[in-house]
């Protein structure tokens, strides 16, 4: 229970306090427009009243899955392993060689996934 009591979770709770309450008003003020004669008024009176909902579904979502912890199963940060490294292909997944344009697409494509710091600009036909 502590956990919800941070700082930055006792902004959440504000937070989501201070929108309920507003958009809770201006369903009543849209209530009031729409008995003053403004029909479409009444679609809004009803559309307020289901954001507020919205803000409650999620940060009751939030609050469950804070007090629920890390998912089962998963690692700690200092024990997860690395990312793999990403390795370009090097073989053409299939013969292009009826197609000239779509041959060229593909070695652009290479010299891309070769090139990840590159910009597209730097590509030369010739290479």
């Amino acid at each position: 229970m502590r956990r919800l009591l941070t700082p930055g979770w006792l902004l959440r709770h504000l937070v989501a306090v201070a929108l309920v309450v507003a958009f809770l008003w201006l369903a009543r003020w849209q209530i009031g427009r729409a008995a003053a004669g403004n029909l479409l008024s009444y679609a809004y009176a009803v559309e307020w009243p289901v954001f507020a909902g919205f803000v409650v579904f999620v940060w009751a979502k939030e609050v469950r899955r804070t007090l629920a912890g890390p998912a089962a199963g998963t690692p700690p940060a200092e024990t997860a392993s690395p990312k793999p490294v990403r390795r370009p292909r090097v073989e053409a997944a299939y013969d292009d060689s009826d197609d000239p344009e779509l041959a060229a697409y593909n070695r652009y494509l290479a010299w891309v996934n070769a090139n990840p710091q590159a910009s597209p600009m730097d590509y030369r036909e010739s290479e």
